[in-house]
């Protein structure tokens, strides 16, 4: 192996190590190891912003903008305290409406952008039940990641996966991944009431103080809520059609984050921009360069023709080996660098004979959306709203989450095998 391979894999794992420790924040540890991939020469300058993807980067800020504006309107708010109130103040029935709305709201919005939405709101309603809000916390983590897996916008793995093979829309990630993400869901709920029941458990009196909530005032801006929606509904349509338009997607979330700002006035530009998480967009980059070192080294093209040889090419096989290996590692570390480093490594494989890649990339949206529920450092939404947990005296323990999530995280592997074999390799 070439010196350079060497050190571009001392580097990269180096760097994954420091993710994992969390010692040192993601973002600084993915920059400066993207900045040593170009100081030593492994990659040039050039050829490293060559491997940044700007689809990817473009997309999650004009999500970012638009639902920060959106959020000023207090429609989450409304939301939640509806729920509540339709579930007739029973905490059982309000954990699962609330696990059901992230599920869905994630599925449309970023999952960690969903959880920052939806955590202060169940802290206040958990208050006024006087029950724990960790079984509500923990069954939102879960469901945002499973709502995430649905669409295109769900999950930053599923971004990378669009942008990466253009032949997969909007509406194909929809069409291929919504239904086993809600047969996932609708497995989940059963469990989430047997697992959590006793454990929020209220009064009388209590319940009658969630039904004396009232829902007047919680829309703060119902101008802004109308031009937010607007723009959210032409939005999403132009997800489902941006292949017919020869657009990229990133150009349709930027389209409607500015003209969203046009119709709101400049004084919402410093908020909305402010609101966006450049922390995650600079982690992307620094990412994006690390695996480059990877890609231009041959390292990538090494690793996909390791993998044609143990599973000789076989489609089933190689979508098994993908499907499992990404939900394990998933769970153990941020899921978004593991698909970037899964990402080339598919493209390889096509280039080296394996023709239909679409059970594959399927394969890997499932394993690494799905796998990130497995632990608290699996996916970005499960260490934010472990973070507020905390600030909120709510501590959720590394070891309490994996006993209850790992083994849900499974069966939902064991489903998607099930679903990919029976779908595309039968």
């Amino acid at each position: 192996m070439e010196q350079q391979a060497i050190w571009a894999i001392i580097i990269f794992l180096a760097a994954y190590a420091l993710m994992i420790s969390e010692k040192i924040h993601r973002t600084i540890v993915a920059m400066i190891g993207g900045l040593l991939i170009v100081a030593v020469g492994i990659v040039d300058q050039q050829t490293a912003i060559s491997h940044i993807d700007f689809n990817t980067l473009g997309l999650l800020i004009g999500m970012m903008i638009v639902v920060s504006i959106t959020a000023d309107t207090g429609l989450f708010a409304f939301i939640a305290v509806w729920a509540a109130k339709r579930a007739k103040g029973k905490p059982v029935s309000i954990m699962i409406l609330l696990a059901l709305i992230t599920a869905v709201a994630s599925a449309f919005l970023d999952n960690v952008t969903t959880i920052l939405l939806m955590l202060p709101v169940t802290f206040s309603i958990t208050r006024q039940l006087s029950v724990t809000p960790v079984p509500y916390l923990m069954t939102q983590i879960i469901a945002s990641n499973v709502g995430g897996t649905a669409t295109l916008i769900g999950d930053p793995p599923n971004i990378m996966i669009g942008s990466a093979a253009k032949e997969l829309t909007f509406a194909a990630f929809i069409a291929n991944l919504a239904p086993i993400a809600a047969i996932v869901m609708a497995a989940y709920v059963p469990l989430f009431i047997l697992l959590f029941r006793k454990q929020i458990q209220t009064t009388p009196e209590r319940t009658q103080t969630i039904l004396a909530l009232s829902l007047s005032g919680l829309i703060t801006d119902r101008k802004l809520l109308t031009k937010s929606l607007m723009v959210l509904t032409v939005t999403m349509a132009g997800f489902f059609l941006h292949q017919t338009l020869h657009l990229e997607s990133a150009v349709v979330a930027l389209s409607g984050a500015f003209i969203l700002l046009l119709l709101t006035g400049e004084h919402r530009m410093e908020q909305a921009f402010s609101k966006v998480e450049w922390t995650t967009i600079f982690f992307f980059v620094g990412l994006f360069v690390l695996v480059s070192g990877l890609v231009e080294t041959g390292v990538i093209a090494d690793l996909a023709a390791k993998a044609i040889d143990l599973t000789g090419g076989n489609p089933v096989a190689s979508s098994m080996l993908i499907l499992w290996l990404s939900a394990i590692a998933s769970a153990f570390m941020d899921n978004i660098p593991f698909v970037a480093t899964m990402i080339p490594l598919i493209q390889e494989m096509g280039n080296m004979g394996v023709h239909d890649l679409e059970p594959l990339w399927w394969s890997l949206a499932l394993g690494a959306c799905l796998g990130g529920n497995g632990t608290l450092i699996g996916a970005s939404a499960n260490l934010v709203a472990a973070g507020l947990a905390g600030k909120e005296g709510y501590p959720i323990r590394f070891m309490a989450y994996m006993k209850i999530a790992f083994p849900l995280m499974l069966l939902s592997i064991v489903l998607s095998t099930a679903y990919i074999y029976l779908r595309y390799l039968m």
